[in-house]
């Protein structure tokens, strides 16, 4: 195969897209930055990322890199993979969410005065879910976001933890920006169907890259009712990956 270029947001979501499209895993290719994109002042003006992609398997003396495709082993069941940030009890709704909005909004506002970064937090409150949604908007998001969304949930994970050292009944706060999260999920999705149909056309097992628990669970759930392949989670963290095979 020779070079094919691919766009994205960032250079992250063309490596996907490359991933997605040619039916391999990300360490199966090697890529150079074509064009790293911006995203512009609040989206005008922004530019995609564009990588050149190669299979490493077509590349000089790279045929002996190329791992072996990870033996199938016992099962591990998919409740091992629930999101990260369950609520640790039943939850009440906030007395005072305007007040939450506000300590949530600020300690956002130090990070990013910190960080040197131009963002506009909006926030709002869900009663049915008890949580505080936060969208960000900026000329860096790329930044905020970090590869693989690795950043954004470091970021949410300390909101969580100020806003409930303030608060007295325990309320979720969920992070996005740029409507990443659903078009990861989206990918995610996208990934694991087309993986299964390679799976389902080698017959052999595929080991995909390391994610978060979130992360995992969407690939479960995709393929959760796949008539021919199923699904199960390997290694430690941080490098926990799912390995989808041939059911027997």
């Amino acid at each position: 195969m020779s070079a094919k270029e691919f766009s994205g947001r960032s250079v992250e979501d063309a490596l996907t897209q490359a991933t997605v499209e040619l039916g391999v895993t990300s360490d199966q290719l090697s890529y150079v930055v074509v064009e790293k994109g911006s995203s512009g002042l609040f989206g005008i003006g922004s530019k995609e990322a564009v990588i050149r992609v190669r299979l490493k398997s077509e590349e000089p003396e790279a045929e002996e890199e190329v791992k072996e495709e990870a033996p199938v082993s016992e099962p591990v069941e998919v409740k091992e993979d629930v999101f990260e940030e369950k609520t640790p009890k039943e939850h009440k709704k906030l007395e005072d969410p305007e007040t939450a909005k506000k300590a949530v909004e600020e300690f956002l506002k130090d990070v990013f005065d910190a960080m040197e970064l131009e963002v506009t937090i909006t926030t709002d409150y869900d009663e049915d879910d008890n949580t505080i949604n936060v969208d960000l908007a900026g000329p860096e998001m790329g930044i905020i976001i970090g590869k693989r969304g690795s950043t954004l949930d470091s970021l949410q994970y300390l909101a969580n933890l100020a806003l409930n050292r303030r608060v007295d009944e325990y309320t979720r706060v969920k992070i996005d920006t740029e409507d990443y999260r659903r078009r990861r999920k989206e990918t995610l999705e996208n990934l694991a169907k087309n993986m299964a149909y390679k799976v389902k056309r080698n017959k052999r097992p595929v080991s995909l890259e390391s994610m978060n628990p979130y992360e995992r669970r969407v690939i479960h759930y995709a393929l959760q009712n796949d008539e021919y392949v199923t699904t199960h989670s390997e290694g430690e963290e941080p490098y926990r990956h799912v390995v989808i095979t041939l059911k027997k």
